[in-house]
């Protein structure tokens, strides 16, 4: 089971303990935001897209959106999210429960700048009704993410005027 192989991943990081199973489903923001009880902007998204090499994983805030401009600055080419008959062969983990622990190798991580505002963030941990409680530090570096990219809008507040 995915949530089994998330544990297991984390278990080195010492952050195999965090892991939650939720009685009802998280495969949502807003559903995730309900069952962990905080604000859906803590949500950390796990959005599966296609590049020319293989799979992204983009990690967003929950209240954050591509902005197709800015993706296509960072990476030179337009942001294509995988089809959901596609995700669970892509990254290892069914729709809903995305996450970037235990993907498959060739498998890209990205953090976007919208987490940043948050001390904690709660991404899926490989089912939809799963989350693990991590700092920022803790999910780029447990993700082993490539880099902070600046790729989302809607979650500024200069953009919420």
């Amino acid at each position: 089971m995915s949530i089994d192989l998330v544990r297991a991943y984390l278990e080195p990081f010492g952050l195999a303990d965090r892991v939650r199973e939720l009685p009802v489903s998280s495969a949502t923001v807003e559903l995730a935001a309900a069952a962990l009880g905080t604000e859906p902007a803590r949500i950390a998204k796990t959005i599966s897209l296609r590049l020319k090499d293989g799979c992204l994983l983009l990690l967003a805030a929950g209240d954050a959106r591509i902005d197709n401009a800015r993706f296509k600055a960072e990476f030179h080419t337009k942001a294509a999210m995988l089809p959901a008959s596609e995700v669970e062969a892509a990254t290892g983990h069914p729709v809903g429960g995305v996450c970037p622990f235990a993907n498959p190798a060739g498998v890209r991580v990205v953090c976007d700048e919208s987490l940043r505002r948050f001390d904690v963030v709660y991404p899926a941990a490989g089912t939809p009704s799963s989350a693990v409680r991590l700092s920022c530090e803790e999910l780029f570096t447990a993700s082993r993410a490539e880099k902070w990219v600046d790729v989302c809008k809607g979650w500024r507040m200069e953009e919420q005027k």
